[in-house]
């Protein structure tokens, strides 16, 4: 399934002109994992966080620049959601969403949130820092695509994903 995914994002992404390189290596869990693979690169590598509002039932994706250090409940309160509430959802529900697996999970999978149900919370440097390119799983943790800061913004707002962008300096 992850494999036909993957080629539907690459059409899509082909569709729209957005050049890409992609790096195969063995699949990873974690991005500690992923960094000896994709250390040559130049630009942002992300970590991205499938996450849940207890209160009031929201699904949200974190994807900030990897090195960050992430408070959720700072989080929580920065979307005026008060502290707390923002929690792991579980992996059913990310497969229902965004059809990739726990170790997979990529702001590309946006394509499959068809109902847009899911929120995507943006780490501003990704898309402001200078970066020459923003890395991330193709739906698939055995490998991790780059492409253009402004092509991420692109493919955002062509599957009607308007990211919130936070600052996390």
């Amino acid at each position: 399934m992850a494999s036909d995914r993957r080629k539907e994002l690459e059409e899509l992404l082909k569709r729209l002109n957005i050049d890409t390189t992609c790096i195969e290596h063995p699949e990873v869990l974690t991005v500690e994992q992923m960094l000896p693979h994709v250390a040559h690169l130049a630009g942002a590598v992300t970590k991205n966080l499938f996450l849940k509002d207890k209160k009031r039932k929201g699904l949200w994706l974190l994807c900030v620049r990897h090195d960050r250090e992430l408070d959720l409940s700072h989080v929580s309160r920065q979307l005026g959601l008060g502290g707390g509430n923002l929690r792991l959802a579980d992996e059913a529900v990310l497969m229902e969403k965004l059809c990739v697996r726990q170790g997979s999970v990529t702001p590309l999978a946006l394509f499959c949130d068809t109902d847009r149900s899911v929120t995507l919370v943006l780490d501003q440097d990704l898309t402001h820092g200078g970066h020459q390119r923003v890395y991330c799983h193709p739906m698939t943790n055995s490998a991790t695509m780059g492409l253009a800061p402004d092509d991420l913004l692109r493919f955002l707002q062509e599957t009607q994903h308007e990211p919130v962008l936070l600052s996390f300096d």
